[in-house]
């Protein structure tokens, strides 16, 4: 491994992922800043889900699905672009590897936006999708099936993906540097998403909250609501939830 090659892809990747488009299309769309928390309101309560992250998931909400969707891909091009030629320029070497988890850590902890950034989905999928598309479809499928058709909870649908892959890496894989690339995007993902964690917590202990409305605000949620209920007709998980229709 050259030293060189890996210091410049853990800084470029950091670097390039800090570059948020939320930040960069909503001030193309308005000229007022985005600095101030999103409130998504709790049906049937006088309470509101606060979402503090600046990824596409707040533009979704703040300007709808169209202009969240636009700033998904643009994320995930940003870490998938540089990750794919690194891939193919330097096989055997763990650059792409470093380069992915950087850029979603950078997208976590923009230098640029005074560390407030998104949660890192968009920019994992981008960075996996190069480094190994069979991986990430198998381990976000079986996440979707372990969610939906065994546990029944939104919330670990949407995670487990991530969680697979430390399996998928370690049984399956077996590089060292895949590994430690899938423990350092969990540790990354779960840090960034322990605010989100504690609210979702907080506001269960007062209320009954139903995950799905969370995953009502953002793109890859409202997908994944609807392949719920495609899992709901196959497994007969129970009723379906007409809402993500």
């Amino acid at each position: 491994m050259n030293l060189f090659i890996a210091f410049g892809s853990l800084a470029g990747g950091y670097l390039l992922g800090s570059i948020l488009f939320t930040r960069i299309v909503l001030r193309i769309k308005d000229k007022d800043s985005f600095d101030d928390d999103i409130e998504v309101p709790v049906p049937g309560t006088d309470m509101s889900y606060k979402v503090k992250a600046r990824g596409a998931t707040a533009a979704s909400m703040k300007y709808g699905p169209k202009t969240g969707v636009l700033i998904s891909v643009l994320d995930m091009l940003i870490i998938f672009i540089p990750t794919l030629l690194l891939r193919i320029f330097f096989p055997g070497q763990p650059y792409m590897f470093i380069f992915a988890a950087a850029g979603m850590a950078g997208h976590n902890w923009p230098v640029y936006f005074s560390f407030k950034g998104g949660r890192g989905v968009s920019s994992y999928y981008g960075g996996l999708f190069a480094i190994d598309p069979i991986g990430a479809l198998i381990t976000m499928g079986a996440g979707m099936i372990f969610g939906f058709a065994i546990l029944r909870d939104y919330f670990i649908a949407y995670m487990a993906g991530l969680w697979f892959l430390l399996p998928w890496a370690i049984f399956k894989d077996g590089r060292p540097w895949y590994i430690i690339y899938a423990v350092a995007i969990n540790v990354f993902y779960i840090i960034a998403m322990m605010p989100d964690f504690k609210q979702y917590l907080e506001i269960k202990k007062k209320v009954d909250v139903d995950p799905s409305m969370v995953l009502e605000t953002n793109p890859m949620g409202r997908g994944m609501l609807k392949m719920s209920n495609w899992f709901k007709r196959i497994f007969g998980s129970g009723k379906r939830n007409d809402a993500s229709e």
